[in-house]
């Protein structure tokens, strides 16, 4: 491979000077630099990124760390992520934890050895271990989506007011059994929505039924597993309230096995829209989060503070929630007696 100082010899010139060329460095003619940007090209020379950041200080790279890459949103954070380091110069390494601590851990130990300049981070469970450690060792690190007990910067979704506005919409379509399927406790974003969810019961006198909240995790197969014990709890729902899409995904398998349809016998909701690619008709009520927009303030905020330009307290960026109604909810067409529920305001 052609080095710096085969460059130097075709163009002419010092290896200090195809240095301050690669560099970007002042006072140096504009023929001087045609020259050496000539020599590279034609030597196809590449710098080396080993010895530059071992001079700067800087590996000019960044990880994400998802925990479901699979799932459509995390999808949408990616490529923000990815758009805005790129823009701004940077690499993105990119980790998928399946909800796992333990991969979690795994993970960030082999970042922090790679010696990556920051890390965005979906974290598993909202006291993670390995993230202390980062800001521990000095590694900028920005939490996207959840928040955690560990002050750091945070960039999400307004899940709780998003989730009260979805359960606000089954109540004014008449439900008033309305089941919630959430994820697990440890994690921001279940309890955020869980709240929503309360909230907008509470407001207009019905009461929570243990009956009709199931905690479980955020994949397929909780939201199928969640579904069948809501078929036979004691008062079957009218409507339920998925915590995210995949769960949404297994409530649907488990409603058709039961010989059950949406929106005829039960009602559908939940967090996440889904690629129009993948639907030919889009079909669920959702409350849509910006997950671009996420991904991109995320790698933004996490940028400017290698940057030096953040303010030195922890930010939370909280972003708006879109409420798409679709065909997945409707007035409930059973003739069982509803609890009373107060003038919605």
């Amino acid at each position: 491979m052609p080095t710096i100082k085969d460059v130097a010899r075709r163009a002419g010139v010092s290896t200090m000077t195809v240095s301050r060329v690669i560099n970007n460095a002042d006072y140096i003619s504009q023929e001087t630099r045609e020259r050496v940007e000539q020599a590279i090209a034609e030597l196809d020379y590449l710098p080396n990124a080993l010895a530059r950041s071992l001079r700067f200080k800087q590996t000019k790279t960044i990880a994400l760390v998802l925990t479901d890459i699979a799932n459509p949103f995390f999808t949408g954070v990616l490529r923000g992520v990815e758009d805005a380091a790129v823009a701004q110069g940077f690499s993105v390494l990119f980790c998928n934890t399946d909800e796992s601590e333990q991969v979690e851990r795994d993970y960030l130990s082999i970042l922090m050895q790679k010696q990556v300049d920051g890390v965005l981070l979906v974290p598993a469970t909202a006291h993670s271990e390995a993230a202390t450690q980062l800001r521990v060792r000095g590694v900028p690190l920005v939490a996207i989506d959840r928040r955690m007990h560990t002050p750091v910067d945070t960039v999400r979704g307004d899940s709780e007011r998003a989730a009260h506005a979805l359960t606000r919409h089954l109540i004014e379509l008449g439900h008033r059994q309305i089941a919630a399927i959430t994820g697990p406790t440890d994690v921001s974003t279940a309890n955020d929505r869980l709240a929503g969810y309360g909230r907008a019961l509470a407001e207009v006198g019905i009461p929570l039924n243990p009956d009709l909240i199931c905690v479980d995790d955020f994949m397929t197969e909780g939201g199928y597993r969640s579904t069948q014990r809501l078929l036979h709890a004691p008062v079957r729902p009218t409507a339920i309230f998925a915590g995210n899409n995949f769960i949404a995904f297994g409530a649907f398998r488990a409603l058709r096995e039961a010989g059950l349809s949406v929106p005829d016998d039960l009602s559908l909701v939940t967090f996440d829209d889904l690629p129009s690619s993948w639907l030919m008709s889009p079909f669920l009520t959702t409350a849509n989060q910006p997950a671009y927009e996420i991904g991109q303030r995320a790698t933004e905020l996490l940028i400017a503070r290698l940057n030096g330009e953040a303010d030195t307290d922890p930010r939370e960026i909280v972003l708006p929630v879109e409420l798409i109604i679709r065909r997945s909810s409707a007035p409930p067409h059973d003739d069982r007696p509803r609890l009373p529920v107060k003038t919605l305001e």
